[in-house]
């Protein structure tokens, strides 16, 4: 596919967070970009205000007459989540349109370019930012195709300045989508059991880790959990380096907190870096920034811009985002889905409050990650002294008999659970008076989190 000879691009599904991300792509590079969405959001909203046309019925009829009328020089972007059966995406495969899945167009978008791909069941989103951020902060001019809104740049696109910048790609594992990328530089930050709806067991989840590292150019390098590195790199002689919070060839020394900051020192057995300043808290994130100081590095930043970049970064949207820090409660919003993300979250909010109450409403995402997970789910929560319950949101599956959130009260040991619906949840909160209130999940619960706080202030 040749992108000179675009002229036009349609999305379908443009109001997911990685979608709008190449819809803002190509609306930079000068392309009329148009594109189709279930429902309006925020976030559609916004992309309407920047210039760029949504429909929200499934209907041919509603697509512009410049893009009906001929495919030459029409590109049809589309997602997995798109139904089979959706009308317009079927039209657009019948009458001779260049139909891409977003993976495939990032793919075309970056062979051209050096790209940086961070994969990883979770953090992927946050170290991308980071990384973003602190080549930003060098100097170094990139462009950040982002899974989440960069608190810094209040968008999940991060525009060049340069045709030929530097790519820095949140590379998905759902579908096997991260298989279209040939990176210059590759990031694993995990590769916990997940997406089993797809992979139907963890270690066809890790085979697909396996081949993504396959992919990383031949003079490229590989930055890895270090705890995965045997497993899935092996016998390989792709150049890899191993990360972690205490072991591998970069590894943090002396984390401290100081006044909800995390304070630590860089370690990679040459250049270290002492005193930096992490003003997004948990030690995951102390993780993740460990990995993009290590990657920004590798690209000629320099410490002391690195320095600046760490305390100048302010995450990313509902992770681990503050709604109110007062004397009286502390309300965080985080996007934690996986057990495992649980578990980070609330062992680091633990140590931040170690004499304060915290009460945790979580709504679990996906039937099938309920049912896989339960009793993990169970176990990550009862770090928790109170749990709220939500249904659980179906995102794109149909209920599953006998899988709902209650299946995970009896599991877990908080000194107080229950189960509500979003229409009592403000009246439930309220009557146990919370001191540190978290909501967690992926699904819709983040429409619950302004009137939660309006409701506590």
């Amino acid at each position: 596919m040749n992108l000179d000879k675009i002229h036009s691009v349609y999305f379908v599904g443009i109001g997911g967070i990685g979608m709008s991300a190449l819809a803002r792509w190509f609306k930079h590079n000068g392309k009329a970009v148009s594109g189709y969405d279930k429902t309006k959001t925020s976030l559609t909203d916004q992309l309407v205000s920047e210039g760029l046309s949504i429909d929200f019925e499934d209907t041919v009829d509603t697509i512009d007459n410049s893009i009906r009328l001929s495919a030459d020089g029409v590109l049809v972007v589309y997602t997995p989540a798109i139904p089979s059966n959706h009308l317009g995406l079927n039209w657009f495969r019948d009458n001779g349109y260049e139909v891409l899945k977003r993976s495939e167009v990032l793919g075309v978008i970056t062979e051209n370019m050096t790209s940086v791909a961070v994969a990883g069941t979770h953090g992927k989103t946050t170290t991308s930012s980071m990384i973003v951020h602190l080549l930003k902060t060098a100097g170094i001019d990139c462009t950040g195709f982002l899974g989440g809104i960069a608190t810094n740049y209040g968008t999940n696109m991060v525009l060049n300045d340069k045709p030929n910048s530097i790519a820095v790609i949140e590379a998905d594992e759902f579908d096997r989508s991260f298989l279209t990328l040939h990176p210059d530089v590759a990031v694993v930050t995990a590769a916990d059991a997940d997406h089993l709806d797809i992979y139907g067991h963890k270690d066809a989840l890790k085979d697909s880790f396996r081949e993504f590292i396959k992919q990383v150019k031949s003079n490229g390098h590989l930055f890895i959990k270090n705890e995965l590195s045997k497993e899935l790199v092996g016998d390989t002689i792709l150049s890899h380096t191993g990360y972690s919070l205490k072991e591998g060839g970069v590894r943090s020394e002396n984390i401290r907190i100081q006044d909800s900051t995390f304070i630590f020192d860089y370690r990679n057995g040459s250049r270290d870096i002492d005193g930096i300043q992490l003003n997004v808290p948990g030690y995951h994130n102390v993780e993740n920034m460990l990995v993009a100081i290590a990657v920004c590095r590798s690209l000629g930043a320099d410490d002391e811009s690195i320095k600046k970049g760490v305390r100048s970064y302010r995450g990313v949207k509902r992770r681990f985002e503050y709604k109110i820090k007062s004397k009286d409660l502390t309300f965080i919003d985080d996007y934690a889905h996986h057990p495992v993300e649980i578990d980070s979250l609330l062992r680091s909010v633990r140590d931040l409050y170690p004499n304060q109450k915290i009460t945790a409403v979580f709504q679990p995402h996906l039937f099938t990650r309920t049912r896989d997970f339960a009793q993990e789910f169970s176990t990550s929560l009862s770090l928790a002294d109170e749990v709220i319950l939500l249904d659980i949101y179906p995102a794109r599956e149909m209920p599953i008999e006998g899988v709902t959130s209650e299946m995970l009260l009896d599991g877990i040991s908080a000194h107080k659970k229950v189960k509500a619906s979003k229409e009592n949840l403000i009246d439930q909160i309220s009557e146990w008076k919370p001191e540190v209130l978290l909501t967690i999940g992926a699904g819709d619960i983040d429409k619950l989190v302004e009137p939660i706080k309006n409701a506590l202030s």
